[in-house]
C-alpha cells in the first residue's frame, strides 16, 4: 500500500505541515532559525556552495512534505550554509513543479517550510526562455513582476494577499548594486510540462511577459503571503519558441545552465553576501 502523502489531504493544514518539516529541520541540521531561503533552478546550484560554508546536508526525501525533484537540474537536497555575515541560508535544492500534477499545496511547500524556519528572504531562481532577442543564452535577469498563467493559487479561501512589489524593489535594487549590467522583467508562468507555442510567446509578450517558464510564480505568491520578502532571477537558458528559429529541448536548457553556473554562480553568491 503506497502511503498518502500528508500535503495530498484536503482537510490537513498546510501550514501545520510545514511547521513539522521546519522542526525536522532544525533538528537535523542543528540550527534553530535560518535568515535567508534560496530555491535553485537550471544553472543555479553552484551558488550552493559559492555563499558560505555548509554545515549540514539533508536529502530532501527525509523531510515531511518533501519529494524526490523530478527533473534532471535539480538536485534533491536541503543545505544549510553559514553565510560569512553570520547569518542561515536554507539551501532548496528540491522543487516541485506544477506541472508534476501534486497540486499547489506540494508546489510551494519548500517556500512555507522556509518561512517556518524563520526565513524572512525568498530567493526563487529559474532556468527559463527569453522573449528579448537581446537576451543570449546564459543571460541572468531579475523578475520586476509576474503573470500566472497556471488558473490556479496556492492561496486558500477568502485569503486576499497584496502582491504589489511582489518582487522586492529593494532587493533588486541590492541586485543592481552588484552587477548594474543586469537587466529585468516580467515573468510568465505557464502550465507546462510542454513547451510554449510561438504563438503562446508572442501572447505573452503582448500581455507584458518578457520571459517564458514553468516555475515560480506561485511560489512567490506563497512567500508573499507568509510575510517573505522575494528576489526573483531568472537565467536565460534559450531564447523562447518562434523567437528562437531551432527547435526548443530540455538538454539544450541543461546545456546552457551548466555553462553559466560558475558566472551566475559567483554573482548570486555576492549578492547574498550583500542583504
Amino acid at each position: 500500500m503506497v502511503e498518502q502523502h500528508p500535503l495530498s489531504d484536503p482537510t490537513a493544514d498546510p501550514f501545520e505541515i510545514a511547521a513539522r518539516a521546519a522542526s525536522e529541520i532544525a533538528d537535523k541540521t542543528g540550527v534553530e532559525r535560518h535568515d535567508i531561503a534560496l530555491t535553485l533552478g537550471s544553472g543555479w546550484a553552484k551558488a550552493a556552495d559559492l555563499i558560505g560554508e555548509t554545515t549540514a546536508t539533508i536529502p530532501a526525501t527525509e523531510i515531511t512534505g518533501f519529494s524526490k525533484p523530478a527533473l534532471e537540474g535539480h538536485v534533491g537536497s536541503i543545505r544549510s550554509v553559514l553565510l560569512p555575515s553570520g547569518k542561515r541560508a536554507l539551501v532548496i535544492g528540491a522543487r516541485t513543479h506544477y506541472y508534476e500534477s501534486h497540486g499547489v499545496r506540494r508546489v510551494v511547500h519548500s517556500v512555507r517550510t522556509a518561512a517556518a524556519t524563520g526565513a524572512s528572504i525568498m530567493i526563487l531562481t529559474n532556468g527559463a526562455g527569453g522573449i528579448k532577442e537581446t537576451w543570449k543564452p546564459g543571460t541572468p535577469v531579475l523578475i520586476s513582476d509576474h503573470i500566472n498563467l497556471t488558473a490556479d493559487s496556492p492561496l486558500e479561501g477568502a485569503t486576499f494577499v497584496d502582491l504589489t512589489d511582489l518582487y522586492s524593489s529593494r532587493l533588486r535594487a541590492i541586485a543592481k548594486g552588484i552587477d548594474p549590467s543586469l537587466d529585468e522583467g516580467v515573468y510568465t508562468q505557464f502550465r507546462g510540462p510542454h513547451y510554449e507555442t510561438p504563438a503562446e510567446v508572442q501572447m505573452a509578450k503582448i500581455i507584458g511577459g518578457d520571459i517564458v517558464g514553468m516555475s515560480t510564480a506561485l511560489e512567490a505568491i506563497a512567500a508573499r503571503q507568509a510575510g517573505m520578502e522575494v528576489l526573483g532571477m531568472s537565467l536565460i537558458t534559450n531564447l523562447a519558441a518562434g523567437i528562437q528559429k531551432t527547435p526548443l529541448s530540455h538538454a539544450e536548457v541543461i546545456e546552457a545552465g551548466r555553462d553559466a553556473e560558475p558566472v551566475i554562480g559567483r554573482l548570486l553568491a555576492s549578492i547574498v553576501e550583500a542583504l
